[in-house]
């Protein structure tokens, strides 16, 4: 018992050093990856002006990067599975923040579109890589709340990136550039910046993690591999067993219209409010678009700790898309600034919270190779929501000749996922801990 004992207190050191190490240096990779992705909602009005784009074709061009996003994921986490997380995540940031970059010359729809389709593939497995990266280093008895810390990233980006992209678009730019190119060259380098250090700051796992004590890489190393033999019989083997399981398609229908609601919002928010306030997207939009974010941060918090002492993590995730899909339906009915802000406050805690609560479902189902390649798929595939979300929302706001009517068909959509998310079978449930959670 006593050995016992010390293996669990091992255990829990690393947990604890794994949070601190890991965690704040990926939080900050997702941040500058989200801030270089939505980045485009800041610009829209000053590049459409510059290079002629209309609504319809902004849309395209903001949402076609899922496309390209979408086909390369697969192939990209298989090779951060056989190559190693540290050189494949160093490789990604740095060649999508060059591509970033280059949105500073998009002067034509033509060259927009191409440079969305490459800024795609180029960033294509960063947020599978390290989902399953995360699995690497924390028991499932502990994930929701690693993936909620590291979910902090979308938050933080649009908290931080909103005044950054704000003041960038204020400012004089230099080289005879327009103030939205220097936005881009800016937030698109300093991608590039942080993925060479991640190249000498990861660990590719455990095993590898010299900072860890040796009885804490032990301790950890053997709960990870426990969890993975409790798995086996119960889950796929490989990515062709995984492809015959209809949970597959369920999980990925469900992620397709959490990232609707995303980037339905993310998108159109700093436009939204600059429409209340009766001015442009400016530092003062950007101010005032971080409180939504504000709100995120503290709900995903709290609310995975509690998942995870509950085990409820299915039916919070359905409850945080109805709180979503309310709030983005308030947000478009609201004509005043005050009751949007609110609004946006319910619609970003919802969908910035389901998102880690819905991820523990199938990392604790997959495992291996089948989770390499199936968390890649759910990735993909529910990311074209990305691209039907601004898509959807034109054709909406068209059809109905009413501009409420874009936000209120993103709202049904994420209240259709907290529906399958109600009826997805129990089996996918995370089960409640025997003990309280380490971080």
């Amino acid at each position: 018992m006593p050995s016992r004992l010390g293996a669990t207190a091992a255990c829990d050191a690393a947990i604890r050093k794994c949070l601190l190490r890991l965690l704040p240096f990926l939080v900050l990779m997702y941040v500058i990856a989200f801030i270089d992705r939505a980045n485009v909602g800041f610009a829209k009005a000053t590049l459409q002006a510059d290079t002629g784009l209309s609504n319809a074709a902004f849309a395209f061009g903001a949402g076609i990067f899922f496309i390209s996003y979408a086909v390369f994921e697969v192939p990209s986490n298989l090779a951060m599975h056989r190559f190693g997380a540290r050189l494949w995540m160093s490789r990604i940031m740095v060649t999508w923040g060059l591509v970033s970059a280059a949105m500073a010359f998009a002067h034509d729809a033509t060259t927009f579109y191409t440079l969305r389709v490459l800024l795609g593939a180029a960033e294509a497995g960063f947020f599978p890589g390290v989902i399953l990266y995360l699995t690497y280093w924390f028991p499932k008895r502990v994930r929701s709340q690693a993936m909620g810390v590291f979910y902090f990233g979308l938050p933080l980006a649009l908290v931080l990136g909103g005044p950054l992209s704000g003041y960038l678009l204020q400012m004089q730019a230099p080289f005879g550039f327009k103030p939205w190119q220097m936005m881009f060259a800016v937030e698109g380098l300093l991608a590039s910046i942080i993925g060479v250090v991640t190249f000498f700051y990861l660990s590719d796992g455990p095993q590898k993690a010299a900072w860890l004590a040796d009885d804490e890489r032990r301790a950890l190393v053997d709960a990870l591999a426990q969890e993975d033999a409790a798995r086996l019989g119960h889950s796929p083997a490989t990515l062709r067993d995984l492809l015959r399981s209809p949970r597959l398609a369920a999980f990925c229908l469900v992620y397709f219209t959490v990232q609707m609601s995303v980037y339905g919002v993310v998108f159109y928010l700093p436009t939204r409010i600059a429409e209340l306030t009766g001015g442009k997207v400016d530092l003062t939009v950007g101010l005032i678009t971080a409180i939504p974010w504000l709100c995120a941060l503290a709900v995903t918090w709290w609310i995975t700790r509690l998942a995870d002492r509950t085990g409820a993590h299915r039916g919070l995730a359905a409850l945080m898309l109805v709180c979503a899909g309310g709030g983005i339906a308030a947000s478009a009915l609201s004509a005043s600034l005050v009751p949007a802000i609110v609004a946006f406050c319910f619609a970003a805690s919802g969908f910035v919270a389901v998102q880690p609560l819905y991820w523990t479902l199938p990392t604790n189902y997959l495992g291996g190779a089948a989770a390499a390649g199936g968390i890649a798929i759910i990735n993909s595939l529910g990311n074209v929501g990305g691209f039907v979300a601004p898509n959807l929302k034109t054709w909406a706001e068209q059809a109905f000749a009413d501009p409420r009517a874009g936000m209120l068909s993103l709202a049904c959509a994420a209240l259709l996922g907290a529906v399958m998310l109600a009826l997805m079978r129990r089996s996918t449930h995370a089960q409640p801990q025997t003990r309280p959670a380490a971080l």
